[in-house]
């Protein structure tokens, strides 16, 4: 029965019940952390052949570069094929570079604000105001950099399909101080949604105050299906030259999760002239990346499809854990109406909106119990839900089991924090 259409001593009892419950769940000593989304050992190991490769003596590449020396700016060719299939973006317009794509992202928002764009009238940093759309629920990390370097962040909602359009286009079109916009177009972090073609194009046609306004494509989870209804990564590129704003958008991806989060490669695809601008300003940073690295993962994938199998085998192992969290929710919290979640096809997060005003409580009473949840508020900018509401689940990293128990104490706490709140 729902919350909502509970009597006070009807909710008494639903206090006890979950207090009870609370202490017992104290009691056992608990130490789980669903706090980041981490492959785990067993993800890690899938992706082991990476030890031994490229094998001794095998370390040129397939034109024969000496792929232990300095140079090739742009990163291996053969790597950049692969990954050109499977992100959508011209090998000619793709760059392999290090292990993470937040230090892409990080340098390209450096080198805008030192530099900035081509069309930029001046550097990013002589604007009196620089601001950024940021679609909530979000990234994190996203936020922080931004707030790390001055940028202000202003919140439009993320839908199913992509971010509230008439929100953004409204905004873009009136504000040259917005200068860009995150996006998570495959499976967002947190929601799981897909940016759909239709949001997409309109992304890329809408006008904009600001002539240097970037769109921060970054398609973290491009091939990380959860079913067997796989989302394709869109032509961007193809859409922003169509749309009229070929420049517009900057795209990055990586092998973070893919197969070492550590020893990856990450990439930077964007319209010629904006990988003309990278590199500009990259070449003072680099003699060119871990090739040696790069040759391994070329080894491992052999193909586009190598990457897509190897995801498959991901698949096996994640799918379960997702699927223990919506059937732990749905049994337990489906019944009160104290709840809503996602329940992505891919990706690696769960959206938990619980009763307004009681997230903060929630994850304060989960730690109390030994289970660590990502901070109320985390998926908004500086870290301000303003409904208090949203908690990002991250189930890749702990066991199935442990999967299971996390979710017990999540549901347990939702249900005391709900009854505690309706009572007050």
């Amino acid at each position: 029965m729902s919350i909502d259409t509970l009597d006070r001593e009807s909710l008494g009892s639903l206090l006890s019940t979950q207090r009870a419950a609370y202490e017992d769940l104290r009691s056992r000593g608990l130490a789980l952390d669903i706090t980041r989304g981490k492959p785990s050992p067993a993800q890690l190991d899938l992706s082991r052949e990476l030890l031994s490769l490229p094998g001794d003596g095998d370390y040129r590449s397939a034109d024969g570069t000496d792929t232990r020396n300095y140079g090739g700016l742009e990163g291996l060719v053969e790597l950049r094929e692969i990954f050109s299939e499977l992100l959508g973006v011209p090998v000619a317009q793709l760059l392999a570079q290090g292990n993470s794509s937040l230090t892409l992202m990080h340098d390209t928002l450096v080198w805008a604000l030192l530099h900035g764009f081509p069309e930029s009238s001046r550097p990013w940093a002589a604007e009196e105001t620089v601001r950024f759309l940021c679609p909530v629920p979000g990234y994190d990390r996203h936020f922080t950099l931004l707030e790390s370097f001055g940028i202000e962040m202003i919140p439009v909602d993320m839908r199913e399909d992509g971010p509230d359009l008439d929100q953004v286009a409204g905004l873009v079109a009136t504000d040259p101080t917005i200068k860009g916009m995150w996006l998570v177009p495959t499976y967002a972090n947190p929601t799981g949604g897909v940016t759909s073609p239709e949001v997409a194009a309109r992304l890329m046609a809408m006008p904009a105050a600001a002539p240097d306004f970037r769109l921060f494509w970054d398609n973290a989870y491009a091939v990380h299906h959860l079913s067997d209804e796989e989302s394709a990564a869109s032509d961007v590129l193809s859409v922003a030259a169509a749309g009229g704003h070929p420049d517009r958008v900057l795209i990055f991806a990586s092998t973070s999760k893919i197969t070492y989060a550590g020893a990856g490669v990450a990439f930077f695809g964007s319209s010629p002239a904006n990988v003309a601008w990278f590199k500009s300003h990259l070449k003072f940073a680099s003699i060119g990346p871990d090739k040696v690295n790069q040759l391994r993962h070329v080894r491992l994938f052999r193909d586009a499809d190598g990457v897509r199998a190897l995801m498959r085998r991901h698949r096996d192992l994640l799918a379960p854990k997702f699927d223990v969290v919506d059937e732990v929710l749905r049994d337990r919290l489906g019944p009160h109406d104290v709840a809503t979640w996602t329940r992505p096809t891919g990706g690696y997060f769960v959206s938990l909106d619980v009763v307004d005003g009681t997230a903060a409580r929630v994850v304060e009473l989960a730690k109390g119990v030994g289970v660590s949840l990502t901070p109320a508020g985390a998926s908004f900018p500086y870290g301000k839900d303003p409904r208090d509401r949203n908690i990002r689940i991250a189930p890749s990293f702990p066991s199935v089991d442990d999967v299971r128990a996390a979710m017990e104490v999540l549901a347990t706490c939702v249900l005391l924090a709900a009854a505690e709140k309706a009572l007050a």
